[in-house]
């Protein structure tokens, strides 16, 4: 991550019911001429542009209208199609607040990282453990094939804020839910969430 040149401000693609988390993929087919326009400056430039959810119907003022946090993603795969409109694989990087909209011809904002830090360090081996756990419970039903591939995915990770929200991309549905855990500040109050989500092993 540190290695990273986050951009001080950047295009943002605004979907209803729709939230990316850091480390999870989101496909898309950019059709509207904003976005094109967006995609092509993005490639131009730094391929990172963000991604924000529509609360409600979209407004001239995104601030009225559109959550305030959101996850900055990175370009991964991009193919322009004979129609000009393009299919490309965005990658979760970081959550970000929307701290001003700027005049732009697709939508764009100031954007100030949110980082995702587990605290109490000393607590991180035993908030993996429980993760693993609810990993499981909720792939139990899954085919055997699809059910290694998740859990040989979750065993590689040693972060459990990464963790989190990887299991978040893949196994919390509900749009609400989702953005709710996009905006919690603490990684131990997600990790508890969906660790009490999925202890039952009921499908998400």
């Amino acid at each position: 991550m540190s290695s990273l040149n986050i951009p001080q401000t950047c295009g943002v693609m605004l979907l209803p019911d729709c939230t990316l988390f850091p480390h999870g993929g989101l496909p898309l087919h950019l059709f509207e001429p904003r976005y094109r326009e967006m995609l092509a400056d993005t490639l131009s430039g730094s391929c990172f542009f963000a991604v924000g959810r529509l609360l409600r119907k979209e407004t001239k003022d995104p601030a009225r209208c559109v959550a305030p946090i959101g996850t900055m993603g990175l370009v991964r795969a991009s193919r322009e199609l004979d129609d000009g409109t393009s299919n490309l694989l965005l990658h979760g990087v970081i959550r970000v607040r929307f701290a001003e909209w700027l005049p732009a011809p697709y939508p764009k904002a100031r954007i100030e990282p949110i980082p995702s830090i587990f605290e109490p360090e000393s607590q991180s081996r035993a908030a993996l453990e429980a993760l693993q756990e609810a990993a499981e419970a909720v792939t139990r039903e899954l085919p055997d094939e699809v059910k290694q591939t998740l859990q040989a995915m979750t065993a590689q990770i040693d972060d459990p804020s990464i963790l989190a929200d990887v299991m978040a991309q893949q196994f919390v549905h509900d749009p609400d839910e989702r953005q709710q855990l996009l905006e919690m500040e603490s990684a131990a109050a997600r990790v508890a969430w969906i660790c009490k989500k999925f202890e039952s092993g009921s499908a998400p």
